[in-house]
């Protein structure tokens, strides 16, 4: 992958080279010899730093390169992004590099991000304000190729500056609102275990009473036995806090690997500095907050309880306090659990909408014949020996080849015209359409299903009449009767009536999941179509010489299917490179690696609080039988039976639940209409989901509760009669 950039880029950025030197002023200028730079991990694990390759040449279809140095590590460019660019070219070097794709005398297309430094105490305002009016003067000027029926809109046009020291910042963008929401539910998974540990301070505080109450008898002053109590909780969230930096760092691994799976994003494992601060001081802060009702128990010992038994209790078992930590601890798991299962149901539902192709036995591939010196005349010939040296693999039932493939990230969208409509008004999207130019077989190929018409067959070449295929949606859009077959249009106000639409098909989603199907046309492969606008014919050499994807269906598994196919490739033309090879379903389920793993990573945080939470209750029913050992060696000995004692124990420790699970789901409810945009195909609301969950969080407190309770029952009354 590579990028072009500006004479002055890497100097705007204050980038050094790591070795040799990077592009400068004088490189991006007509007539410059051409040059590049290399990234450092490109010249590291491609070239094993072999210095020999700065001052070196590479051919770039088909002209010669020349290495001028090396980015310094850690630099990927403007903009975080998987798979990062691997070298730099300068802007006017674009031309030679894409060829009839060139865009450089194409400002309409908008293709360029801007980013530039600013003179320290600079008025932001007064430069968006200056800059726009330069904006709208270019704009109106014969070099924007504005046309005229759009420049009513010019005086529309605004230009803000932001701030541009992150870069362009589309990935967080895009991943903030689910990280968002990991956010919130590790702060509660961290309010269950904060919940734990202050249930423990509470049970180590009530045991160490009569310890408590001697000191203070004897004169320990409150203050240093609050300070005690306080040191042993800020010491275990310390101590918490720094096993947590292997966990930090293996999460931030998981993390990396759930989101993008095996593409490679310029991110490091090691988590920042600053974050590391940020989560030791929460752990530092919490420690104290859920250290300050055992400090205030301490505090309030009354000395005499040392003389008559602090710890003789007959009554009521756990304190409130602990039970109301147990009951939060329960409401807050079941809003965890149902949050777990909206998004895991939301992700199933995505995964097994109908996306209007068919996965089984196809596989995705991606070339560049431009890169290997092909030229837009000798396409058709190229295209025909590529698809007869393929199928000779044996195996291999279709093949076919367009400029993209369902659901691999591109678009290409355009304006469409209609006979007998006028066009629309300058500056409307209402007639916009994406489009995908097919060969023969495409449609059987990806399994999309006509539902009216024909397909694209071998006689469509440029000798026949122009001819289209349109999806359901584009047909129900741009025709009244929604019957699309034998209709025009064109994709130039002047010309119409152009294309002939022969076939309809099924709707298919080419973007993301969670898109709506947009109004999308096809054209044949084979077909060339001669414009009078210069503009329209390179955009026609263009959209056959980028029919980068191939597409392949076998009648079942194929052994060595890719080494094959790389091989028959070879034969073609050596120079041709694979850029990738997958199945059809693995492109596909690159589309859900966030909200896969959002999913996971909820899964796994409810599946932590509902243990957490099980321990909790474990914790305080197991302390409330030992504090009513007496009182149950009492009741057996008055002829209470042993399941009457096991009731007693788990409706106790049941009613701490019951309760949880009434603060718990009307919580649940709106955790669910607040995460309601990540959710696809499912109600923030589920009953059924509801009422799973809450029956895993009963089954999880009957185990954690039986435990204790059954040793409760099996209590010897004389034993329990001895025990104070």
């Amino acid at each position: 992958m590579s990028q072009i950039v500006s004479g002055n880029a890497f100097d705007t950025f204050g980038i050094s080279a790591y070795a040799g030197r990077l592009l400068q002023s004088s490189d991006d200028q007509k007539g410059a010899a051409p040059v590049a730079v290399i990234s450092f991990r490109t010249w590291q694990q491609k070239f094993g730093q072999d210095p020999s390759v700065i001052g070196g040449s590479f051919i770039v279809n088909g002209q010669p390169y020349t290495i001028v140095g090396v980015t310094p590590p850690g630099y990927y460019g403007e903009r975080l992004t998987s798979d990062p660019a691997s070298f730099w070219f300068p802007i006017s070097s674009e031309p030679q590099i894409d060829g009839v794709m060139t865009v450089l005398d194409r400002p309409d297309l908008q293709w360029l991000n801007i980013i530039g430094r600013v003179k320290p105490g600079a008025n932001i305002k007064q430069m968006e304000a200056r800059m726009q009016v330069q904006l709208r003067q270019w704009l109106m000027s014969p070099v924007s190729k504005v046309e005229e029926r759009a420049k009513p809109l010019i005086p529309k046009q605004t230009l803000h500056l932001s701030p541009g020291g992150g870069g362009v910042q589309r990935m967080r963008d895009e991943y903030q609102d689910g990280l968002h929401l990991l956010m919130w539910i590790s702060s509660f998974v961290l309010l269950i275990a904060c919940a734990n540990l202050a249930n423990l301070m509470l049970v180590r505080a009530a045991t160490r009473k009569l310890q408590t109450s001697v000191r203070s008898a004897l004169g320990a002053p409150r203050t240093r036995l609050v300070r005690q109590a306080l040191t042993e909780s800020v010491v275990l969230a310390v101590l918490g806090g720094i096993v947590s930096l292997a966990f930090a760092y293996g999460g931030t691994k998981l993390i990396l690997h759930l989101a993008f799976q095996k593409s490679y994003v310029p991110i490091h494992a090691t988590p920042s500095l600053p974050v590391l601060g940020f989560a030791f001081a929460v752990s530092l802060l919490t420690g104290i907050l859920f250290g300050v009702a055992p400090a205030w128990m301490t505090a309030h010992a009354n000395p005499i309880d040392a003389l008559r038994g602090a710890n003789r209790s007959t009554g009521q078992g756990s304190s409130i306090t602990q039970k109301s930590l147990v009951v939060v601890q329960a409401a807050v798991s079941l809003v965890l659990l149902c949050a777990a299962g909206l998004l895991t149901q939301s992700l199933r539902n995505m995964q097994h909408q109908n996306f209007g192709f068919n996965t089984n036995n196809r596989y995705i591939l991606h070339i560049d014949p431009q890169m290997a010196g092909y030229k837009p005349e000798q396409m058709d010939a190229f295209y025909r020996q590529l698809h007869d040296t393929l199928s000779e693999i044996p195996g291999i039932k279709s093949i076919s080849y367009s400029l993209y493939s369902p659901m691999e990230g591109d678009n290409w969208g355009t304006g469409v015209y209609f006979e007998g409509q006028p066009p629309p008004q300058p500056g409307s999207s209402e007639n916009n359409a994406s489009w995908v130019r097919a060969s023969t077989d495409y449609f059987d190929t990806i399994g999309t299903k006509l539902i009216r018409g024909r397909a694209f067959s071998d006689q469509d070449t440029s000798s026949a009449a122009t001819v289209a295929v349109v999806n359901a949606t584009f047909a129900k859009k741009y025709f009244k009767d929604g019957n699309a077959i034998g209709k025009h249009f064109g994709l130039d106000p002047k010309t119409p009536g152009i294309y002939e639409i022969v076939g309809v098909t099924e709707d298919t989603q080419y973007w993301e999941p969670t898109s709506h199907i947009r109004p999308m046309f096809f054209l044949a492969a084979q077909q060339w179509v001669k414009h009078e606008d210069k503009d329209m014919d390179v955009f026609e050499s263009v959209s056959h010489t980028k029919m980068n994807a191939i597409e392949l269906q076998t009648s079942g598994y194929v052994p060595g299917l890719e080494s094959q196919v790389r091989r028959a490739i070879a034969q073609v033309n050596p120079d041709l490179t694979v850029i990738d090879f997958q199945t059809f379903a693995e492109q596909v389920r690159g589309n859900f690696n966030q909200q896969g793993m959002i999913a996971q990573l909820t899964s796994l945080f409810g599946l932590l609080a509902l243990a957490l939470a099980s321990i909790g209750l474990y914790g305080v029913t197991s302390y409330s039988v030992e504090r009513r050992t007496s009182e149950i060696g009492i009741r057996m000995a008055l002829g209470a039976d042993r399941a009457a004692v096991l009731k007693l124990v788990l409706a106790g420790a049941f009613l701490q639940v019951v309760i949880g699970l009434v603060i718990g789901i009307p919580a649940t409810i709106l955790g669910g209409r607040a995460m309601a945009s990540q959710l696809f195909g499912i109600k923030p609301y589920d009953p059924v989901l509801l009422a799973m969950t809450t029956l895993v969080l009963l089954t999880a407190a009957f185990i954690a509760a039986v435990v204790p309770a059954r040793r409760a029952a099996n209590t010897e009354p004389m034993h329990a009669l001895r025990t104070e």
